[in-house]
């Protein structure tokens, strides 16, 4: 691969940019009945967060309905508490790498969110306004990993697959992204996501 094929970088949030505290959570909830990596396949397709994180419920219908479909030993309330401050922080040097990026490429976020972690993304970590384009799929609708979310997000840029590059923290999601005609690598952390960037020539 080289730089001059791509024209637009795509990040995920969480666990690319974004430090996340909710996995391990839900882990300990489901009494280590999950590994890192099967938690986070029941995520993805899990109804409830389907639901929530493409528009389609509310905060309180998606906090019953997760705990009834994970069987979680916590109240609505409780969940709500921990699920609010599942967003730590940026990782370091996460707005370095983004002004970097951004010098000499189209950058923009392509994430599973929901109203309220992007409420507190916008307003509280200072990357909002980095981004040329924010895909995010309360507000388009579209989750990764389905075929859909990446159509949409190429439409949207207007440029040929093989020049859109993704960097996300779950394999689902890059393979679909590479199904689709992207390139796309799995990082965890800037450190990697640098690394990527660094190994590619882009940087």
């Amino acid at each position: 691969m080289n730089q001059l094929n791509i024209n637009t970088v795509l990040f995920d949030l969480g666990g690319v940019l974004l430090e996340l505290s909710g996995m391990p959570t839900l882990i300990e909830w489901t009494k280590n009945k999950y590994s890192s990596e099967e938690i986070w396949e029941k995520w993805l397709s899990s109804s409830a967060v389907r639901a929530y994180e493409s528009g389609r419920s509310s905060l309180e219908e998606f906090s019953k309905a997760l705990i009834e479909e994970f069987d979680l030993p916590v109240d609505i309330v409780s969940l709500r508490k921990e699920f609010n401050i599942w967003l730590k922080g940026l990782y370091p040097g996460t707005i370095e790498l983004l002004e970097e990026v951004r010098a000499s490429h189209r950058i923009a976020c392509f994430s599973n969110t929901n109203d309220l972690h992007w409420d507190k993304i916008k307003n509280d970590f200072g990357i909002y306004e980095l981004f040329h384009k924010c895909f995010v799929s309360h507000e388009t609708g579209f989750l990764k990993p389905d075929d859909k979310a990446f159509q949409y997000v190429i439409k949207e840029l207007g440029s040929p697959p093989e020049t859109l590059l993704f960097l996300d923290d779950n394999k689902i999601n890059v393979d679909s992204a590479i199904a689709n005609g992207m390139q796309a690598f799995c990082v965890s952390g800037v450190k990697e996501a640098r690394g990527i960037l660094v190994s590619i020539g882009l940087l």
